[in-house]
């Protein structure tokens, strides 16, 4: 969420940036916080008065109290209630008047940072960097989805009885790829500093609301409505939520974590050949990294997370590509993203494996996330989180890629982990 002086001190800044972000109607919005929040600070001084001004007869009364000068104390005590109708009502004011602000708040985006390049779909993004050469497959290659039927190795129609579209069953050794890769990502975080946790799959309405999920994305996330729980969408919503309301000492910044989850997304109105097989499911399996940072040091990082999930694609020798998102194709809460996208032989595409982002205070500011300088001022941290990675697109690159006449190759880096080096 944007901080209120920021946007009250930088108005034309506020609506540069956010028309980057191709945000409809900013600059409604952005006048009505204003007026909305010049008339709290009307509301809050007036408060301010009342109540100085009953403190000042409660003393006079005191006063004549001790003076035995009764009558006159009375008098006043009519004043005092008076006044304390007067603050009750002022009080209810700024509080309905606070809670629209909030409203109007939680609706604006993330400014974008000045790097983000201008764009309004995804064919705007920036290549910032590609990196192996495009397999060439025999004829006669097999897309995943048909790999993992070939060998056994997922069922999705299975998973169609069991839960629905979107929930494949993982079966032989197309389970014990995914444990692999899961092992191998969290062994590569833990050899890079990240903390690893184990948090909770469901969160509240504050967690949610907290990471920016929440009211931008509840159509996406699965709703527990007897208990008012969210399934999570990605890790990052409980363990950027480990700091909710937390002053960090400015020694330990950078903060970092990592998390194994499943994670869940509603994924309303996907359909079609693009979202076949394991392209784009409900249920699927990721490593997180998330990092509470110095806001001085929060894009050094951001470029040090993009470095790390590079280095992992590498290491499972997929060919890959980074793109810097433009303003258009951004989340709500991003002030900076890059994606990584593998190729897909099979299939001749790109297909989304990671999101790196930068949420500078955005989040923080929701979360009351903050640190002690060495002055002793309080300031708001910089959250940022990537994908390290999700597992399904490369799951489905792997064996696009690695399909031979013998069977589906395993990369060196995962065989201690598999257990074996080829599907057959």
């Amino acid at each position: 969420m944007l901080q209120i002086n920021y946007i009250r001190e930088n108005k034309q800044d506020v609506l540069d940036r956010l028309a980057i972000k191709n945000f409809k109607d900013a600059n409604d919005f952005i006048n009505s916080i204003i007026e909305k929040d010049s008339q709290r600070r009307t509301i809050q001084k007036n408060s301010d008065d009342v109540k100085a001004e009953a403190n000042l007869l409660a003393k006079q009364i005191g006063e004549l109290m001790k003076s035995g000068k009764r009558e006159d104390a009375e008098v006043i005590k009519a004043k005092t209630v008076e006044l304390k109708n007067k603050e009750r009502k002022l009080d209810e004011e700024l509080a309905e008047t606070e809670k629209q602000i909030h409203a109007l708040l939680v609706q604006i985006p993330n400014t974008p940072s000045k790097k983000v390049p201008l764009g309004k779909t995804a064919e705007d993004n920036e290549v910032v960097f590609e990196h192996g050469g495009k397999p060439q497959l025999n004829v006669g290659a097999l897309p995943h989805w048909e790999l993992a039927a070939k060998y056994t190795l997922i069922d999705f129609e299975l998973g169609v009885k069991i839960a629905g579209a979107g929930f494949p069953v993982y079966k032989g050794k197309g389970a014990k790829l995914q444990r692999a890769l899961i092992n191998y990502f969290l062994d590569k975080a833990n050899n890079e500093g990240y903390h690893e946790v184990q948090p909770p799959i469901v969160v509240n309405e504050d967690s949610g609301y907290g990471t920016g999920q929440l009211p931008d994305k509840e159509g996406q996330m699965y709703h527990v409505g007897i208990d008012n729980l969210y399934l999570i969408p990605t890790a990052e919503v409980p363990v950027t939520n480990i700091y909710r309301d937390v002053i960090i000492r400015e020694n330990d910044l950078p903060i970092k974590n990592c998390a194994y989850t499943p994670c869940f997304r509603r994924e309303a109105g996907s359909y079609g050949k693009d979202v076949r097989g394991l392209n784009r499911l409900h249920q699927f399996d990721k490593v997180e990294i998330v990092q509470i940072a110095h806001p001085e040091k929060s894009y050094e990082i951001l470029e040090q997370m993009r470095e790390y999930v590079a280095g992992i694609l590498k290491e499972l020798e997929l060919p890959f590509r980074t793109l810097k998102l433009c303003g258009g194709d951004m989340s709500f809460a991003s002030a900076l993203t890059y994606d990584m996208e593998v190729w897909s032989a099979a299939q001749q595409r790109w297909l989304e494996v990671s999101s790196v982002s930068n949420f500078e205070t955005f989040q923080t500011n929701r979360l009351k996330c903050r640190f002690k300088d060495a002055n002793g001022k309080t300031q708001l941290a910089h959250s940022l989180n990537g994908s390290a990675l999700a597992l399904p697109r490369i799951v489905a690159a792997l064996l696009e890629n690695n399909q031979t006449e013998n069977g589906i190759k395993i990369p060196k880096i995962l065989v201690p982990y598999c257990g074996f080096n080829i599907i057959d």
